[in-house]
């Protein structure tokens, strides 16, 4: 994955093309499964569930052999188009030293999901795949039809530029006060901060140079998120990147116990980075969740007004 740029995007889905939904991290209630096979369905597609999709190993959705075979069997079927994982939790990293994309390769397919599947994305990318960072089942069975995420994902899904059709999808955000300005492209690469901070130093780290990174993440302390960021300094990443999207930072209490803000510590150890910085972007464990294609070609504008991700 060293500077790779040409990561090979999956066939645009069309009416008809089946999806499986599968569970490799935690367990899930039925019920968004239910939601998220009635929502494709309501797209014109053929949802399946993979066999172990209902499954429980403690906080698992089935034991390391069976979520590997759901997702492996999933990969390789090539009468499958397109991969919806059915939540984060934990226990995508089970999976990745024994995942094969030999067949994967004859019939690439989109892969969907955030949060721990941040894990599943860096493994597609180390093969050259791009992915979709986007919504899951709880989000495709709750939210509304004009859900502004939900219509981003079904357009990168069947190939429809999305936002300002003239350049491709593009999203915008107002301005942050902690914004530092400036234009930057480079290959989005990112997600979930916890997740890709345990694949440090791995075969499925990521290379800083020619990378837009976002970051989010749920649930961490403030001084573990400030740590995992500070590693990101001191290892040099922060330095290197072109250009980085702070995505939300939720369900956790703030007690300033950084002595400020979650946001403002983290632009304090961003002090240095020359490179364009947004804060507040549309990503994340929230209902404004955009799709962001990982391994995607991509130009930020960080502005006085609004902040701009256009990518095709």
């Amino acid at each position: 994955m060293e500077g790779q740029t040409d990561f090979t995007y999956p066939p645009r889905l069309r009416p008809g093309d089946r999806v499986v939904i599968l569970s490799p991290s935690s367990k899930i209630d039925p019920y968004f499964l239910r939601g998220a096979t009635g929502r494709l369905r309501s797209w014109g597609l053929e949802p399946i569930l993979a066999p172990h999709a209902e499954g429980a190993c403690g906080t698992y959705a089935g034991t390391i052999d069976e979520r590997l075979a759901d997702l492996q069997q999933a990969m390789d079927d090539p009468t499958v188009r397109a991969i919806l994982c059915s939540r984060g939790g934990y226990g995508a990293v089970h999976l990745l030293e024994r995942l094969d994309f030999t067949r994967f390769a004859q019939s690439p397919k989109w892969l969907v999901g955030f949060s721990d599947i941040t894990a599943l994305h860096a493994a597609c990318q180390r093969a050259g795949f791009a992915s979709l960072h986007a919504p899951m089942a709880r989000h495709l069975t709750v939210e509304p039809d004009n859900d502004p995420a939900l219509r981003a994902l079904h357009d990168i899904l069947f190939g429809t530029p999305h936002g300002d059709t003239r350049t491709g999808t593009a999203y915008a955000c107002p301005a942050h006060r902690l914004n530092r300005r400036g234009k930057a492209t480079g290959t989005l690469r990112g997600g979930n901060l916890s997740v890709f901070y345990g694949l440090r130093g791995t075969p499925w780290d990521f290379p800083p140079e020619g990378t837009l990174l976002f970051l989010e993440d749920v649930g961490e302390r403030p001084h573990a998120v400030e740590r995992m960021l500070y590693n990101l300094r001191l290892g040099g990443v922060l330095r290197r990147v072109s250009g980085i999207i702070v995505g939300q930072f939720t369900e956790y209490k703030e007690t300033l116990s950084l002595g400020k803000p979650l946001l403002d510590a983290l632009a304090d150890v961003m002090d240095g980075c020359t490179c364009p910085v947004c804060f507040d972007f549309p990503v994340g464990h929230v209902t404004d969740n955009f799709p962001l294609v990982c391994g995607a070609q991509a130009r930020l504008e960080v502005g006085r007004k609004e902040t701009r991700l256009i990518f095709g």
